[in-house]
């Protein structure tokens, strides 16, 4: 049996309210992870973490276009939209696979959510340096990036051996201290932030980055690498 890996979705609201995810966050696991998807959805009431956990080979946060609430990590203000229902489980099964000693994975959100998990704080008032202009059409964000470089003997730079990679930046949130027994992975040299980070936690990896390594997969040396990483994790 291929191994199940449990893709956290976001609250949205349309015409009703709605469990969603960005499909072209599920191709990859399958494609190169090898992986079965289960989609958990992000409705607080309905979680039973531990027991998810258990039926859980690894878990993967996904980005989201919802921030997390400042609350979570002792800041002031809120930059909004929120998803706290989001925050709740994620924070919470999240903490579950790691007591476990199942493999977690962070992009974008989901990075800014373990950072969380582990003590961490965020802020909001990135430049656009990391966000170029959020009044664009959605495809359009994408199209602004900018380099990283990477830990020396990091996990990210073995995967990809460079010591650089030219990634997408779509966020206005970002890191502000880095959460306890986090090593970093990527960093921004324009300004420091840190832009991805792992840790070791029970014996089961954990490995988030800021940026979408999902958008256009197929193109990226480094993007496929990072969901090889999380295949590596689901077979060990």
């Amino acid at each position: 049996m291929k191994p199940l890996i449990g893709v956290l979705c976001c609250n949205e609201v349309s015409e009703r309210p709605i469990q969603a995810v960005a499909s072209r966050f599920i191709s990859p696991l399958s494609k190169l992870s090898d992986a079965t998807v289960l989609l958990v959805p992000a409705l607080a009431d309905t979680l039973d973490a531990r027991s998810i956990a258990r039926r859980l080979d690894g878990l993967l946060l996904t980005g989201s276009r919802s921030n997390v609430a400042a609350h979570r990590y002792g800041g002031s203000w809120d930059q909004t939209p929120l998803d706290e229902q989001r925050d709740e489980v994620a924070l919470a099964l999240a903490g579950a696979m790691i007591d476990a000693g199942r493999p977690v994975f962070g992009i974008c959100r989901g990075l800014q959510e373990l950072n969380v998990l582990f003590g961490g704080t965020l802020r909001g008032d990135l430049d656009g340096h990391h966000l170029e202009d959020d009044s664009r059409p959605f495809e359009c964000l994408f199209t602004h990036g900018h380099d990283v470089t990477l830990t020396e003997a990091g996990v990210l730079a073995a995967a990809t051996g460079e010591t650089r990679l030219a990634v997408n930046s779509v966020h206005r949130q970002g890191i502000d201290r880095l959460g306890t027994g986090l090593d970093i992975e990527a960093l921004s040299p324009e300004d420091g932030l840190v832009e991805g980070f792992s840790a070791r936690p029970n014996g089961a990896p954990v490995l988030a980055v800021q940026w979408h390594p999902e958008w256009h997969v197929e193109r990226q040396a480094g993007s496929q690498a990072f969901f090889r990483l999380i295949g590596e994790a689901l077979a060990a």
